[in-house]
Formats: structure tokens, sequence, C-alpha cells
């Protein structure tokens, strides 16, 4: 496989692009960044470090190497003349734009292309932001009615009535995953809304499916025709009947709605941290649309699809960048949009108005004011609210259209206000400019949302339409982490927040500085703090953010999007590459956590009421047994090398643990999730048999509480600091410690500092945590005195509420305030 490398002034923008490029390529790509000088943050380049990551990026078929500028193209020749002859010979030096030019020669390396194949598929990146011009224009477009029905063949179809359980019936992911099972078959596939009397809609089409208004109770009648029209059918009733269930995202800690501060707005904390600035409203201006008709079709619908590619290439590249900082449950939002780049209600009408002689931005517009307009008039709010996603994404295609760019850039550097922001809103600010966001709507399960915590981006959402009036300019103060805007706070208060801010910041900076330092309290115990992983790439951004190890390697990145699961050796082959990297540091892998809930492809499992009560975790496992004797095998033979170890999920009784026992290799360490509240009462019972518990708060707390975290009505209850949850913890620990095993925690609990010291006091001894949270742990921890650590505990069960002891537990003192 031909080899890339990344030659750049900066080490910092060389490692980024490095990412993004492995991320659209798939990890297999040997993509290798050689970028800076020896100086850490020196700007410059340097032909030996090209030389060695050439070396490094070599296996034998070629390398393609990119430069930003300048004296990048120096040292990437002078490091040819240094290489051998042999090896001189495979590498090309490309002046293909950097970033846009590396994404496409991984993807076409990943393809098994040749050298000169991939350093021309580079070359062109940027092709399609270059080709598009156009025409100014005013005229408002007329619009065409966007036909969802589907014609009716003269075969007979079979078919199968079915009734959508999921909350928010058929939007955006559902409505993406039912459209690509029936794509992955060889059949006409349609569907009827019987509940609502719309239809048939073409079930290759994201759109018309929506506009088919499925909500929740609502009963379908999907028909199929052609030869896998019975295995169609099948696998869609599958998905159905499981509720169309897609991983939930994680949400934030934080408590609901405070009471709004004087001077100031409440709303929802979406996203943690601080931010001070002006108010910069983002409204976004839609683009001119050209009324002009045209001559010549032909060339309107080759520019409106180079527009649209242009825009796949950002809205995948959006995908890849949110899937490497945040996973793959974030990144799905964008799937949706991909979809209905290639919908053929919208590709459809905008052909027919080419045709008929209008301009491909009038066409394309209106298409999409037609399909908005069938949105609109759904009576389901949920899907209703699709319609800003819509139009964004056909503004993008407009902006393309007219050469320009998004006129929702900030000018200015600020707090981002507005109504609400969409996905690729959210994922195009600049973090330089945008200090905070802030939103009239939306909620924290939202996918603006979502975006913001992966960005890092304080947001606080919902505070209604009164922020909507605040002038341009006007100074906020807004706490992501309590949920609350301050409008032209008072200068006393100002300070204050400016304060603790600067504190923060010098707190952070001080924090990465000693990242790759132990963790120690100041009492002098080591406590280890690990990363959450779920990819090969995650490894290398684990290390760099100083992780001691990997407390929980999530599997399920090897199983998605295919028909059949990994094979040994495949396995092997990453979880070995992941060891590599992780260099001796220690690593838990968590062995395939899927089920009703989680889906799989090529899993067939028959239909659960309450899929998160159902066969998951480990239950679907010992189903399975051939599933888990081949991870099992891989991850012994990896563990014969490197320190590795293997713990089960959602385990809720002995007989379980020892039936999976059974198919584990000898020598391999094992140990098991505590996920349900039964596990924690029982571990007394398992401390004999296992080599550790890692718990996981996220389900611990949704199932202690009965409180979905991905019910945005319910997120609220589902707290990890209610005293239930923290309770049974220490029911863990106290059951761990006779018996001399650790006990980690890996839910979203162990990033939380407010939550470190209680942890510790309960007597964890390993967190493991999102890469990028791991330096403010790791402080969090050196702050903790184990003594005041465990009575700050015993207080703390003793309390009513999860908002209790937030308000009462003070992070930056590790103790409980007087009430």
């Amino acid at each position: 496989m031909v080899g890339i490398v990344i030659v750049s002034h900066s080490s910092t923008l060389a490692e980024g692009v490095a990412e993004l490029a492995r991320e659209m390529g798939d990890s297999e790509v040997r993509v290798e960044p050689a970028g800076g000088l020896d100086e850490p943050g020196a700007l410059g380049t340097d032909a030996v470090r090209v030389l060695a990551a050439i070396e490094r990026a070599d296996s034998g078929d070629g390398v393609v190497v990119l430069m930003d500028l300048g004296s990048a193209v120096l040292s990437a020749e002078m490091a040819l003349e240094m290489l051998s002859p042999e090896l001189r010979e495979r590498v090309l030096l490309s002046e293909a734009p950097l970033v846009e030019g590396a994404v496409a020669a991984a993807v076409t390396a990943r393809l098994g292309a040749g050298r000169a194949a991939v350093a021309s598929e580079a070359r062109g990146g940027l092709q399609a932001k270059a080709a598009q011009l156009g025409s100014p224009g005013g005229a408002a477009p007329e619009t065409e009615s966007v036909p969802v029905a589907v014609p009716e063949p003269a075969e007979a179809a079979l078919e199968r009535r079915l009734t959508v359980t999921n909350e928010h019936g058929l939007h955006a992911r559902p409505a993406a995953r039912f459209v690509q099972t029936a794509g992955r078959f060889d059949a006409d596939v349609s569907v009827r809304n019987v509940s609502a009397t719309r239809g048939p809609a073409s079930a290759r089409s994201l759109n018309a499916l929506a506009t088919l208004g499925v909500r929740q109770g609502h009963e379908i009648l999907v028909e199929a025709r052609g030869p896998q029209a019975a295995e169609a059918l099948a696998a869609l009733e599958d998905l159905v009947v499981r509720g169309l269930r897609d991983e939930a995202a994680p949400l934030p800690t934080a408590t609901p709605r405070q009471p709004a501060p004087k001077g100031g707005l409440s709303g929802i904390a979406a996203s943690p941290g601080l931010a001070l600035g002006p108010a910069r409203h983002l409204r976004a201006k839609t683009p001119e649309v050209p009324a002009h008709d045209v001559a010549d079709p032909a060339h309107e619908q080759s520019g409106l699809d180079e527009a649209i590619a242009a825009v796949r290439g950002e809205v995948e590249t959006a995908r890849a960048s949110v899937h490497a900082r945040a996973g793959e449950a974030e990144a799905a939002i964008f799937e949706a949009h991909l979809l209905l780049l290639s919908d053929e209600a919208l590709l459809g009408p905008t052909g027919r108005g080419i045709e008929s002689g209008r301009n491909g931005a009038r066409a394309w517009n209106d298409a999409v004011e037609a399909l908005a307009g069938e949105y609109g008039r759904l009576e389901d709010d949920y899907q209703r609210a699709r319609v800003a996603d819509l139009r964004a994404l056909g503004d993008r295609v407009l902006v393309q259209l007219g050469g320009g760019h998004p006129e929702t850039a900030l000018e200015e550097p600020g707090v981002v206000v507005a109504a609400e922001l969409t996905p690729a809103q959210t994922a195009g600010l600049d973090p330089a400019k945008a200090s905070a966001i802030v939103t009239a709507y939306g909620g924290p399960t939202s996918h603006s949302a979502i975006l913001a915590r992966a960005l890092g981006l304080p947001a606080v959402v919902a505070v209604g339409e009164a922020i909507l009036a605040v002038a341009e300019g006007t100074e906020l103060a807004v706490d992501g982490d309590a949920g609350t805007v301050l409008i032209e706070p008072a200068t006393d208060v100002e300070a204050e927040f400016a304060g603790r801010l600067r504190a923060r910041r010098r707190a952070e900076v001080g924090s990465r500085a000693r990242a790759h330092e132990p963790a120690i309290t100041l009492d002098g115990t080591v406590v280890e703090v690990a990363a959450n992983i779920g990819s090969a790439a995650d490894a290398a951004a684990a290390v760099e953010a100083g992780a001691d190890g990997v407390g929980l390697l999530r599997t399920e990145f090897l199983f998605l999007d295919r028909d059949s699961p990994p094979d040994e050796e495949e396995q092997f082959d990453v979880y070995r590459r992941i060891a590599e990297t992780l260099a001796g540091r220690s690593l838990v892998l968590r062995t395939l956590d899927a089920g009703a809930d989680k889906p799989l492809a090529f899993l067939e499992q028959a239909a659960e009421d309450n899929p998160f009560l159902g066969v998951r975790g480990i239950r679907l496992s010992l189903e399975r047994p051939e599933l888990l004797a081949t991870q099992l095998r891989a991850a012994k033979r990896v563990a014969a090398e490197f320190p590795l170890k293997v713990m089960f999920p959602m385990v809720a009784a002995l007989s379980e643990y020892r039936a999976a026992l059974e198919l584990t290799p000898d020598g391999l360490e094992t140990g098991i999730m505590v996920e349900v509240p039964a596990t924690a009462l029982a571990a007394p019972v398992f401390a004999p048999h296992v080599a550790f518990f890692s718990i996981g708060t996220n389900d611990l707390t949704q199932y202690t509480l009965a409180a979905d975290r991905g019910n945005a009505r319910v997120a609220g209850l589902a707290d990890g600091l209610h005293p239930a949850v923290l309770r049974l913890v220490g029911a863990v620990t106290a059951a761990a410690e006779p018996e001399a095993k650790w006990v980690g925690v890996c839910g979203e609990l162990a990033g939380d500092v407010q939550a470190v010291p209680l942890l510790l006091g309960l007597g964890v001894t390993e967190l493991s945590v999102a890469p990028a949270l791991v330096p403010a742990v790791k402080d969090a921890v050196r702050r903790v005195e184990l003594v005041a650590a465990r009575q700050l505990a015993l207080e703390a069960v003793g309390l009513a509420s999860g908002r209790e002891v937030r308000e009462r537990s003070d992070p930056e003192t590790g103790s409980l305030t007087v009430p």
C-alpha cells in the first residue's frame, strides 16, 4: 500500500493533517507527519525528519510526499537526495494541496491504487473548489413539488406491515440507517405511512422517507420487488423491530436548568467551560440565486455535480474530524447529510429543472425549498426541525456554485449567539474566534451540542428568545458548567468572572505541561489515569495526551459497517498495532459490546420490547460464542508480547463470567465491567474470581436511576454523582480491597474533575477518560488528599441527590461546603 508523508513548517499542522488523512483513508494507510524542528513549538522544516518519515511510510509500494510551502519543498528535495537509490525511485513529491490532497491520497491508497494514481488524486484535491463560477441574481425562485411517490410496476411485491417504536420515528439517523439497509440489496423497496396515509416513497431516498412523517407508533407498509426482495424485507423488518437504534451519544454530566442569575439568562448546560466576550450573532445569509435561463443543460448539470461533490468532501472531512476527536456516535450525525446529497428527492427535481432551462443554482434551490415545504407540513416537531439542516446543506451547494465561501464564518472573535446551530455550522466554527456558544433553542442532546463538546467549546442552550435580542458586541459571561449567561455583567462581577477564566486557562496550560508526569495525590498515592479509545488512531492521541495507558478499548469499530465479522488475523493486527503505539503502557480491551440496542449488520437477532434490558454485551457474546472465542484468541496473541488485559461488558451474574472464562485462553488476565446495579451489589461474589473491576458509570447510572441517558427529558436525572450511584461504587471497592483487586472507572464520571475526589475517596485507583481530558484529570488527582477525600465521600453518600452533591462539592479544595 502506498504511504503518504506530510511536510509542514508546523509539527501540529502536520500531525493534524496526518490524523485526518488516517481517519479518511483507514488506519491501514501509513501516513507520517514530518513537521517543525527539534525545538518544541519552533516553525521550520528539517530534511532529516522528512527522510525518516519517508522511510517509516514506505512498505515497498512507494511514497507520495505532500508539502506546504517554501522551505518544505526544499527540505523534501534534500531528503530525496539522501535516500537510497532504490527507495528514491519509489518516492513522488506532489504539488497537491496539503489538506485536501492528503485526504484524497489516503482514500485512494486504501483502495490499493498505485503511486501515480495516488499522486494524481491528491493533485486533483482542489478541482471541485476551483471549478465553480456563477452569476448573481435576485429573482425569487419558482417552486416545484418534490415527488416522493414510487411508480407501481407490474411485478408482484412482497410486503411487511411494521410498527415504528423508536422515540422520534424515522428522523435523520434512523432514516439514514433504513436507507443504508435497503441499499444493500438488489431490490426496489418502497414505504407507505399507513397511519398518516402518506406515500409510497422510495426506501433509497432519505428525504422521501422523512416526508412520510413517520412518528413513534405509526404503522408502515414496506414493499419490495426484485431478486433480493425477501432478503431486503427481512433485514428492514429486523431493523425496525429493534427500534432503529443508534448508540446514544454521551451527555453532559451537568444538572438541568439552574435559576436565572441576576442580570442574566438561564439555560441548559450543554458543554462545560467558561468564556467571556462580545456577542456575535451568527445569522446565515442565504446565497443569492441567479434567475437567468441557460442553453447548455449538460454544462449546468456538470457544474452542479462538482459542487455537490465538493460539499460531500466538506461533510466527509467534518465527519472524519469529529470521529477522531469524539467518536463514531457523534460523527454519525453527518451520515444523514451525506445521504441528502445523493437523494433522488433532491436530484430528480433538480435535474428536471435544469433540463427545462433553469440554471443549476436555481434548479437546486427550487428542489430544496420544495422539500423544505414537505418537511414543514409534518406534524412531528422533531422532524420539522430538520428543515434547518436541509436548508443549510442546500446553501453550501449554492455557495460552491457561486465560487464563494459560507457567510456564517465569524468575522470578529466572541461568543456565538444563534437561534440554533446546524451540525455543519458548529463543526465549521474556528476555535480561535468562537469562545463559546449560546442558543435560544436546542437541548443537550442536539447535534450542535454534541459537536460543541467534541470541539471543547463551552455551550449553553435553550436560554430562550431573549438572547436573540441582545445587541451585537454586548459583553457576555458564559458558564457552560452551570448553564447560565450573564449579560453586560457589572464591573466587579465581570472582573471576578475574568479571574475565574484566567485561573482556569492557567490551570489548563499547567495541566498540559505536566500531562506526561504521574498523577500522585498529596499524600503520595499514585493513581493511573488512562484513556478511553475507539480506534487505532485514538491510541496515538492518548499517548500524546499523557495517558498512562488505555483503560477501555471499545472494539466495536472493527465490527461496524460490514457484512461479516473480522477474522482472528485482522483483529490481531489491529490490537497489536494499538499495543505497539502504547509502547509498553497497559491496554484493557473490552470484548464486543453490541446487541439489540447497538445492532451490527451481520447479526440477526429477534425483536425485543426493551433492548436496553435485552440480549446485549456478554449475553450476546455467549449466544454467539464463535465471535467471542475468535476475539479472545486474537487478544491472547497480543498479550503474549504486550501488557493487555480483557474485560467483559454487561456482566450481571457470576455464571455469565464463568461461561466466558471457558472460552478464554489460559494466561489471559480478565476482569468485568460493572454496569448493572446487581453486579455492584454482588461484588463480593465476583471479587475472588476477577482480576479487576471497571465501572461503567454511564450505564450504571441510567439503570440505577431508571433514566435513559439518551432521552433529553430525563437526562438531568441521570447524574453519576447521585448518592445511590456513589454507594454502588463504594460497594465495589469495598469488595475488591480484601482480595487486592483494583477498581477503575471508565464512564464519563471519571472525566468530571468535580467527581475525582469523591471517586478516589471511595477507593477507586484508576480513572479512564477521553484523551483530551487526561491532563485536567491528572491535575485533579494531584489536589486530592486521601484522608480528606474519604471523609468527603462518606458525607456525599448521605446527601439526597446528585444536584446536592454538586452544589456542595468544591473541586478546587476537595471538600463539601456547609449548607
